[in-house]
């Protein structure tokens, strides 16, 4: 295992300046310890491209930048690594955790790429290598070497050590817990034909513990596209309430702009904003500047006004929604980790 502060502190001696990323929890100390360290920048991004084309940026104009993301969001590079990358021959390190899959884990997002993460990564035009574990100057020549070439550098879970944020960068949220208001939902849709969807993360999760009556689609990868896969239903004649967050919402904004068109259907979207990335080291999404209900109502959505902080605003709010194209934000705090759900409740492709 690596010392994650020495790792780090290695890099700012190496002259990096920047590291662009999207949480990972195999990545989350050394994520930690960019945000602890004022020596090199943490440039938290909505989606693995955007970290991928700001590095590119920052390289051309003489920064050195490291982008970090997981294996499933190496996908999301791809057009940003084949039409600008390779073409342009812009290299900086990339780090790219590689998730495993054991038959009967409900991370099926990750099972595709478990096996063929280097098949993706070579036809991306680069090489790849294993970040070393164990051996801290080998860690280091490997990051300088990619500076210069097209080469991956392959994350391995256990790569370094841990830790803490610093109290400074510690979120302290004084909203519900995001479990209350999943529970009242359950008990207002208990047996209805309303589809929920649950976005990537925690809160597939909690759905599942938390709103057992109701009819759910868990969709456990595909990050930012809940929306998306909400408005089909939609326009296929379901009524639909995707359960969003914060950096769901951002990660691919394009289906705001694309759901705001269709006015007649009945589709809610509720962003709950904790303010982080839960499942991939509770770091900050750095969004305050974002003003969601704004953003909602501009593409076309009949919004709410104000942000939702209590149980009873929620339930009163939601009781009088009209059929349409709704948008409700709302802020919540943190419950204690709920189990994955089953395989057989992740992998419903009919509802």
């Amino acid at each position: 295992m690596l010392d994650t502060k020495e790792f780090v502190k290695r890099l700012v001696d190496e002259g990096f300046t920047h590291i662009c990323a999207v949480p990972c929890s195999f990545a989350k100390y050394l994520i930690n310890e960019t945000i602890n360290n004022e020596k090199i920048e943490y440039v938290p991004c909505a989606s693995e491209a955007v970290a991928c084309s700001v590095a590119a940026g920052l390289k051309v104009a003489g920064s050195k930048p490291i982008v970090v993301a997981q294996s499933s969001g190496l996908t999301n590079m791809g057009s940003c690594i084949t039409s600008l990358l390779v073409p342009y021959e812009i290299t900086f390190p990339i780090i790219v955790s590689w998730r495993t899959y054991k038959e009967g884990d409900s991370e099926i997002q990750h099972k595709h790429l478990a096996t063929n993460l280097p098949k993706l990564v070579e036809a991306y035009g680069y090489d790849y290598q294993i970040l070393d574990q164990d051996n801290l100057d080998n860690a280091i020549k490997q990051i300088k070497e990619s500076d210069n070439k097209f080469v991956m550098n392959i994350l391995k879970k256990n790569t370094f050590s841990e830790v803490q944020l610093e109290e400074k960068y510690r979120l302290h949220l004084n909203y519900p817990p995001r479990s209350k208001y999943l529970l009242k939902l359950n008990e207002m849709y208990k047996g209805s034909d309303i589809v929920f969807i649950g976005t990537t993360g925690n809160t597939a999760r909690e759905m599942y513990t938390f709103m057992k009556d109701t009819k759910n689609f868990y969709m456990v990868g595909n990050m930012g596209g809940a929306l998306s896969v909400g408005l089909g239903m939609a326009k296929a004649g379901k009524r639909v309430m995707v359960l969003g967050g914060d950096a769901e919402f951002v990660m691919h904004m394009g289906g705001l702009t694309t759901a705001g068109r269709y006015k007649n259907l009945d589709l809610t979207y509720i962003v709950f904003d904790n303010e982080s990335n839960k499942s991939t080291g509770g770091q900050a999404t750095y969004q305050d500047h974002v003003n969601y209900i704004g953003i909602a109502k501009n593409c076309g959505f009949n919004v709410v006004e104000n942000t939702i902080t209590t149980v009873e605003e929620f339930e009163k709010t939601v009781s009088n929604l009209k059929k349409g194209i709704n948008f409700i934000h709302v802020k919540c705090g943190y419950d204690e980790v709920t189990p994955r759900p089953p395989v057989e409740a992740i992998k419903i492709n009919k509802i």
